[in-house]
């Protein structure tokens, strides 16, 4: 089932607290890591949910959201569809 008022908000703002404690190196997929986790939450589904609506596991569902291990572009993917969103990858040169 999922979470529904404070206790939604409250992980979110947990997950955001944690990945602003990261080194620069570790940002970029704790950025994405941020993104998951708020578009689940938005759309109010559980990690099992998405899970199931992208073809993996709610285990890697969380380790993703946890920064547990940077995520594979399929996998990037198939969770963007899921949540009905448009993945965005870039190169910039830097300054």
């Amino acid at each position: 089932m999922a979470q529904r008022g404070p206790t939604r908000r409250g992980a979110l703002e947990r997950l955001r607290e944690r990945v602003a404690h990261v080194d620069e190196g570790e940002w970029f997929f704790a950025q994405i890591a941020d993104a998951v986790a708020g578009q689940r939450l938005r759309r109010g589904l559980s990690q099992k949910q998405l899970a199931e609506l992208c073809g993996t596991t709610q285990s890697a569902i969380a380790r993703l959201e946890a920064g547990g291990r940077p995520p594979r572009i399929d996998t990037l993917l198939r969770i963007a569809q899921a949540l009905d969103c448009t993945l965005v990858v870039e190169l910039r040169e830097r300054d």
